[in-house]
């Protein structure tokens, strides 16, 4: 199985190599109890039933009624070639089933033995079972979701996309999750497993033990990726590498098996990506919450001589920013908001842009580079409320004054039209993916060059001033006006 995330509103038979033959003739008596096995999934799960075939739909029902345990269900839609003789050239055959199932084409499933019908489906973006057999050239081209060799298999699919009870992931699918993810880091005693509820890590041979917690609530598309390199990311700016990484994952009601696999799949991946052990969790699904949310919990490690605090920072200090702000914003806006931007006069490779700035939102690159160069102060990375906030926050952090130097602040010019459009300010929007760092100003030159070096962007944009709490900006010598916000502007889209 891939790990692509389904949900199954309606299955649709392509009988014809599936289970009959040209001449109408059921193909594997055998497969009649499996059939139908799977036939009563279906009605017990309601999922919607149709049927597609050459044969006249009083033939079809002849064939199906042939099926023990038919009699329970019924066909929903039954697709013959009257129908497929109608169809307008812009409809193509997947959309016609799903218009009339009543479900998206991605909740649609389709069983078939042709291999273009497959495909057809597929880049339609319908989900797809194949149960024909294939050439060499056949497996080169194939780009479908499931291969079956019998009916049986079914079961398993639908398994993972039929939407799972409220409470805790049952354990059998937890054991199943578990057992794909490679656990080889010598410092973890005690690995994720059913019936473990804790992970247990030696440390003794580090000096300092750096924790962050952080939950992701906006995005949904990639959400595993933002967990990671955003817990990652705090973790980096006090100087540590992260090293073990605990998830909390919350499901709504009519989640699949399958979704949280690849939510799981994603998490093991950026772990795996940056060495980072993911070391346990837990997983829910419950009416709590409407949209998936993890909340991680990131652990790291440090010589006590390296820690970055940030009450270092000094007057005098340049404030340096990697990137641009809000590219974290800019990318879950264009990932969740695509239509809409689209509509407003944004075009499609503009929103692609705007969604790839996802692979820029960690900055343990920078953080790296920064905690390894003499005369580096502090360090912060931009989450909820953008730069403005952060800037708030370094602030007290640092107990010093900031000054901004605001024609400097760099912006993506994607950034400014997606702000634009959508009324809100790309200063107070959420912007993992930029780090601040405090340095001395004798060591600016040489920072900001292997930053420059390592092909991050990056410029220096305020200075620390003196005791003290708060940011003010300027332009050139004349004092502007520097804004503040309560919650993050991309509170407004949700």
């Amino acid at each position: 199985m891939k790990n692509r995330p389904i949900h199954i509103k309606a299955v649709l038979f392509r009988l014809e190599g599936t289970l009959i033959d040209k001449q109408h003739r059921i193909v594997n008596p055998n497969a009649i109890p499996a059939f139908a096995e799977t036939i009563q999934t279906i009605v017990s799960e309601k999922i919607r039933l149709g049927f597609i075939s050459q044969a006249s739909p009083d033939t079809v029902r002849q064939v199906i009624n042939k099926f023990h345990g038919f009699e329970r269900a019924k066909a929903d839609v039954i697709i013959s070639p009257d129908d497929l003789l109608q169809l307008a050239p812009e409809v193509d055959l997947i959309g016609l089933a799903a218009e009339k199932l009543g479900v998206a084409v991605e909740n649609l499933l389709l069983v078939s033995a042709n291999l273009s019908e497959i495909l057809d489906a597929h880049q339609s973006g319908a989900i797809t079972v194949f149960t024909g057999a294939r050439t060499r050239s056949d497996r080169q081209a194939f780009s479908g979701d499931f291969e079956i060799e019998n009916i049986g298999e079914l079961k398993n699919i639908f398994r993972m996309g039929i939407p799972l009870a409220a409470g805790k992931l049952p354990n059998e699918l937890l054991r199943e999750f578990l057992n794909q993810i490679q656990f080889d880091d010598p410092s973890v005693l005690i690995n994720p497993g059913v019936g473990e509820d804790i992970a247990a890590v030696n440390v003794k041979s580090e000096e300092v033990l750096v924790l962050k917690s952080d939950p992701i609530t906006f995005a949904t598309d990639s959400i595993g990726q933002y967990a990671v390199l955003v817990n990652a990311n705090d973790i980096a700016t006090s100087g540590a590498i992260p090293r073990w990484f605990l998830t909390t994952l919350f499901f709504p009601l009519e989640t699949t098996a399958s979704q949280i696999r690849s939510v799981v799949g994603e998490l093991e991946h950026f772990c795996r990506q940056h060495n980072i052990t993911l070391c346990g969790g837990h997983t829910e699904i419950t009416d709590a919450v409407k949209r998936p949310i993890i909340t991680g919990m990131m652990a790291g490690t440090v010589s006590r001589k390296n820690l970055i605090d940030k009450r270092n920072a000094q007057k005098g200090d340049r404030v340096l920013l990697t990137k641009r702000v809000a590219v974290e914003g800019t990318a879950i806006i264009a990932r969740e908001f695509g239509t809409r931007l689209k509509k407003m006069g944004m075009t499609a490779e503009e929103i692609n842009r705007c969604r790839g700035f996802l692979d820029n939102i960690s900055v343990l690159v920078e953080a790296n580079i920064a905690a390894a160069t003499k005369g580096t102060s502090a360090m912060h990375d931009i989450t909820e409320g953008g730069l403005a906030t952060a800037l708030e926050e370094l602030s007290m952090a640092t107990g010093h004054k900031i000054t901004i130097f605001a024609e400097k602040v760099p912006v993506f010019p994607e950034t400014q039209k997606l702000c634009r459009l959508l009324d809100i300010d790309p200063l107070g929007l959420i912007g993992s993916g930029s780090l601040l760092i405090c340095c001395r100003n004798k060591s600016c030159d040489k920072l900001t060059k292997k930053i420059g070096d390592a092909g991050i962007e990056v410029t220096c944009v305020g200075e620390v001033m003196g005791s003290g709490q708060g940011v003010t900006a300027v332009k050139g010598k004349s004092p502007v006006d520097w804004p503040s916000f309560a919650v993050d502007e991309i509170t407004k889209l949700f």
